[in-house]
C-alpha cells in the first residue's frame, strides 16, 4: 500500500505551499532514453504535466495494463495522445535505458507497439542495476509510433509503465538524446553527517544519501532519495531525487 506524505518544495526562489508525493516503494523506475513521456515532463520539455513532473518513476499499477498512466488518475496526462509529445528520431534498432531510482527483483521487461509485443527480456528474478538497457529491433515498423515499455516485478502483482514516442526511420521533432555512459564503480562509502553543510559540488559516480546537500549550476539542492549519481541525473533534471533549496 502506498503512503502519501507532504514535502515542502522551494523552486526558482518561490516557496510552493506543499507538494504531495508518493512515499518511495520498494521499486521505482522509468525509461529515460529515448525520453519517455514522464521523462519529458520531469525535464520541463513538456509543460503542465502536473504531479508526474516530480515523480516520473512512480507510474506503478497492476500487471497486464496497456496504457501509459497505469490507471492512476493524477498521471492521466501521460495517456493523452493529443498533447503533441515530441518524438525521438531513431533507426530500426533502438536501445531503451531504464533509470531505477530504487531496485527490485524482476520478472521481465516487455515492449509493445499497439497490441504487438515487439520484445521481452527475461529478468531472471534478479535485482537490476541502477540503469538497465535493452536493444530492441523495430524493423517491422516505420513512421511515428508509441512504444509501451513495462517493467514487471518478480515478487509483487505490480509493474511500472513508460510510453515513448518515436519517429522510426528519421524525421522526428527531437534529436536522439545521448545515452548516458554506464556508471563508474561505486566509491567506498564514507560517513555522512546527519545534516551535511551545503557547498559540495554534485559529482557523477558519487553515492548520495537522504538529506545530503550539493551545489550545481550555482544553486543548492538536498537529496530526497539515496542513489549513486550518473551523467544525466544532474539535480535540476531529476526532481524525484533532488529538491532545490
Amino acid at each position: 500500500m502506498r503512503r502519501r506524505i507532504t514535502v515542502p518544495l522551494v523552486a526558482a526562489g518561490a516557496v510552493l505551499s506543499s507538494l504531495a508525493i508518493a512515499a518511495p516503494a520498494q521499486a521505482h523506475g522509468y525509461v529515460s532514453s529515448p525520453a519517455s513521456r514522464q521523462a519529458l515532463c520531469a525535464q520541463n520539455r513538456v509543460p503542465d504535466c502536473g504531479q508526474i513532473k516530480y515523480e516520473p518513476q512512480s507510474v506503478e499499477g497492476p500487471k497486464g495494463l496497456r496504457n501509459c498512466h497505469a490507471n492512476i488518475a493524477h498521471f492521466a496526462v501521460l495517456n493523452d495522445d493529443s498533447r503533441g509529445w515530441p518524438a525521438t528520431s531513431v533507426g530500426s534498432t533502438v536501445t531503451f535505458t531504464w533509470v531505477n531510482t530504487a531496485r527490485h527483483a524482476t520478472s521481465n521487461w516487455e515492449y509493445y507497439i499497439g497490441n504487438t509485443r515487439v520484445a521481452v527480456v527475461n529478468g531472471g528474478g534478479q535485482q537490476p542495476g541502477a540503469t538497465v538497457s535493452h536493444t530492441v529491433n523495430l524493423g517491422g515498423f516505420s513512421g511515428r509510433q508509441k512504444v509501451l515499455a513495462i517493467w514487471n516485478i518478480a515478487d509483487t502483482a505490480n509493474a511500472f509503465y513508460s510510453c515513448i514516442d518515436l519517429q522510426i526511420g528519421g524525421g522526428g521533432s527531437t534529436p536522439p538524446p545521448t545515452t548516458p555512459p554506464p556508471p563508474p564503480p561505486t566509491p567506498t562509502p564514507t560517513p555522512t553527517p546527519t545534516n551535511p553543510p551545503a557547498g559540495g559540488t554534485w559529482t557523477a559516480g558519487r553515492a548520495y544519501q537522504v538529506n545530503d546537500q550539493v551545489t550545481y549550476g550555482g544553486r543548492s539542492y538536498r537529496c530526497r532519495q539515496a542513489h549513486t549519481a550518473i551523467a544525466g541525473w544532474e539535480p535540476p533534471n531529476v526532481p524525484a531525487l533532488w529538491s532545490q533549496l
